[in-house]
């Protein structure tokens, strides 16, 4: 399945050169950037900082020069417009490129942004219709797309809108092995630079204050000559949450691997006295976390463990009149305003009101069910892990929701249990929303097989991809001889969510009915 980029390229592409507007070159030639650690690639070999300085110019000058003719290119075709490109010196051009990279719609502006993703999205739902019909449908026929796709919700807040970032450490423009920032790789993937995000329109500016007093941390003393590995010593990824209130929450990974305990006793207390009452004071944090790597046997794999050194255990949220308690390990949307403009399409979609009974198989934080609970008869949520049933079950009882419950216990069993709880008049409404792991094949067979459920509402992060075979199952007519029953869903509407601004992401919400 064609992803958005792909999917993009067909309608901006000069057809003299065939380059893509914001994405790579060439499998030869990709270059990737990740706000994210890139696992094993992290660890780069010693070398000295003037031999560093020569290969990132050496670097900078390649990326330069193709960076610069792609946009000349495209802009003598008068394919796009936005903002120019301005260089003023190495460090600004692999800025910049590392902005085409994570938010490549960044030069557009925020109309334009949404009507790129507009097109995007119709191509999917085309896709999806055409699919339907070689499965041997006959509603994909009858169906127009303008009747069932609504316009783009935009984002109440287009720059600064992430409430939680992750900076890794690494080599950095400049040689410096203990630069804080973003990942990006040279062309072909030998090579990874770390590059400070200060200029990343989607960071508050408090992010990118943490990540710079982080980094004046790592630099304050001298790398210990027994840690070797890419001189980066015991820490490496930050991790920034803020929220509403102000409240900030610093995350930093720990590797204590050939460190006594005497050093890591000493190295806590370093990197707390540095935010609490040193430099990084200024960051006003409200917590601060070690997510300390463990290795208890060499046979066995690593885990991670939380451990406060300072400050307050959770982080705090309102979202459509609701406290929501977040733990450091618990998964939360980016874009708090975003978010709650999907969750009032979430409930419009669903019908919901007094006589719906909510089946929640939605991952986050259980504040989607939570907050359809202030509107609906009854909600139960499944699949929610242990942390984050904790931070619900004590939103929920903050928040004086009586009607909402967790259940631990395989989705199969909730559904047998819900066949027969919706009294006379109630409706029964399944919510999916699978994030970046995909609808197991098992959940979508449960959901067809329980006549009860007349309505889905599925919220989509990747309809192009995952998302996408798992919309054909719901609706397909069902295969002899394949564990496939119940009647299919048909697609009744579709409401793109834009919870990602200068990027090419959004979420899709997707009501099917049968």
């Amino acid at each position: 399945m064609a992803s958005p980029r792909v999917i993009l390229s067909s309608r901006v592409l000069c057809s003299k050169r065939r380059l893509l507007l914001w994405g790579a070159w060439g499998p030869q030639g990709q270059c990737q950037a990740s706000l994210a650690s890139a696992g094993k690639g992290n660890s780069i070999q010693a070398a000295s900082e003037q031999s560093q300085e020569e290969q990132a110019s050496q670097d900078l000058g390649f990326w330069q020069d193709r960076t610069v003719q792609k946009w000349l290119d495209l802009q003598s075709c008068g394919e796009i417009s936005g903002r120019p490109l301005e260089f003023s010196g190495p460090e600004e051009r692999l800025r910049t490129w590392l902005a085409d990279q994570l938010l490549p719609l960044w030069r557009l502006n925020y109309d334009e942004q949404l009507k790129v993703k507009f097109e995007v999205t119709k191509k999917t739902l085309e896709q999806f219709q055409s699919q339907l019909h070689k499965l041997g449908t006959r509603v994909a026929e009858a169906q127009d797309l303008d009747t069932f796709l609504q316009p783009f919700i935009p984002s109440p807040v287009i720059d600064g809108y992430r409430n939680k970032s992750v900076f890794s450490v690494n080599r950095g423009p400049a040689g410096h092995p203990r630069t804080v920032g973003c990942f990006l790789r040279s062309p072909g993937g030998k090579k990874i630079f770390c590059v400070p995000p200060g200029h990343l329109q989607s960071l508050p500016a408090k992010h990118c204050q943490v990540a710079q007093c982080y980094e004046a941390f790592l630099r304050q003393t001298p790398p210990d000559p027994s840690l070797v590995i890419g001189q980066l010593g015991p820490w490496r990824r930050l991790r920034v949450w803020t929220s509403r209130q102000g409240h900030t929450m610093a995350i930093i990974t720990f590797h204590a691997e050939g460190l006594s305990q005497e050093a890591i006793r000493s190295q806590k207390e370093k990197v707390k006295d540095f935010f609490m009452s040193g430099q990084g004071s200024g960051c006003d944090l409200t917590s601060l976390y070690l997510k300390e790597r463990v290795t208890p046997d060499p046979q066995l794999s690593c885990f991670h463990r939380y451990q406060l050194l300072a400050g307050e255990p959770h982080l705090f949220e309102d979202v459509l009149g609701l406290r929501l308690r977040i733990s450091p390990g618990a998964f939360s949307p980016l874009n708090t305003g975003a978010t709650e403009a999907l969750f009032q399409i979430v409930a419009e979609l669903g019908g919901v009101d007094r006589n719906t009974v909510i089946l929640d198989l939605s991952h986050a934080t259980g504040a989607t069910g939570l907050s359809l609970a202030q509107r609906a008869a009854q909600v139960v949520s499944v699949r929610l892990v242990r942390q984050v049933v904790e931070d619900a079950r004590w939103s929920a009882a903050f928040n004086g929701i009586a009607n909402w419950e967790c259940q631990r216990q395989d989705v199969e069993k909730a559904v047998a249990r819900l066949r027969k709880f919706p009294e006379d008049g109630q409706v029964l409404v399944a919510l999916v929303d699978p994030a970046s792991a995909g609808l197991p094949p098992r959940v979508i067979r449960t959901i067809r097989g329980c006549p009860a459920i007349r309505k889905l509402v599925f919220i989509s992060s990747r309809p192009h991809r995952e998302d996408m075979e798992a919309f054909l199952q719901l609706c397909r007519p069902a295969p002899s001889g394949q564990d496939l029953r119940g009647e299919p869903f048909r697609l009744g509407r579709a409401v793109p969510v834009d919870m990602f601004p200068h990027t090419l992401s959004s979420q899709l919400v997707l009501a099917f009915t049968r």
